[in-house]
């Protein structure tokens, strides 16, 4: 990798896109995509809103809160971070404090800011942010099609679950795997 502007000689040319079908979650088309060799083929085209994910962590950052929930297009129950689309108009922090708040009942004292990475960058444009908060208090229960259950898991643990498969989700393993190494960075806390 250089510094450098890139050739471009491995750019595909895009000669169009139609729609296939659209709703306020998932804009489906097909793109008559050009391959620098000359093949020509067309490609499914998913473009998502933005979603926005919470990591979110106790005081001394030694569990994290998760949901168990069913997902029904894998038919799989597994453990996630709370996490969705963002409202029209939302800003990032805001979205991601109301989503915890209305899958697990904890309101987050602060959320920030950690990255933005796309799950499925081949043949989706999903945007999705995680946020890490520290700390929450309990101000409610999780609405009642959110989650069958919400715990807060031990760091340790939930990289187990990871091996078990009992948390499936880009942004969950994202954020045990950030709470993982952010544990291993600094000394243990006392309480």
């Amino acid at each position: 990798m250089t510094n450098e502007a890139p050739s471009e000689q491995t750019r595909w040319t895009i000669h169009g896109e139609r729609l296939v079908d659209e709703n306020p979650h998932i804009r489906l088309s097909i793109a008559s995509v050009e391959l620098p060799d000359g093949k020509h083929f067309e490609q499914y085209v998913f473009r998502m809103p933005r979603c926005a994910m919470t990591v979110v962590l106790n005081e001394p950052g030694t569990h994290i809160l998760l949901i168990w929930r069913h997902r029904f297009i894998v038919d799989k129950w597994d453990w996630e971070v709370p996490g969705g689309y963002l409202d029209p108009g939302e800003d990032g922090p805001t979205g991601a404090a109301r989503e915890v708040e209305e899958e697990t009942g904890w309101r987050p004292r602060k959320v920030d800011f950690l990255l933005t990475f796309q799950p499925a960058i081949g043949s989706a444009d999903a945007p999705q942010d995680v946020y890490v908060a520290r700390g929450a208090d309990l101000v409610g229960r999780p609405e009642a099609d959110e989650a069958e259950e919400v715990r807060w898991v031990p760091i340790d643990e939930a990289q187990d679950m990871i091996s078990r498969g009992e948390i499936l989700g880009a942004a969950t393993v994202i954020g045990v795997i950030h709470a993982a190494a952010g544990r291993a960075a600094s000394p243990p806390h006392r309480t």
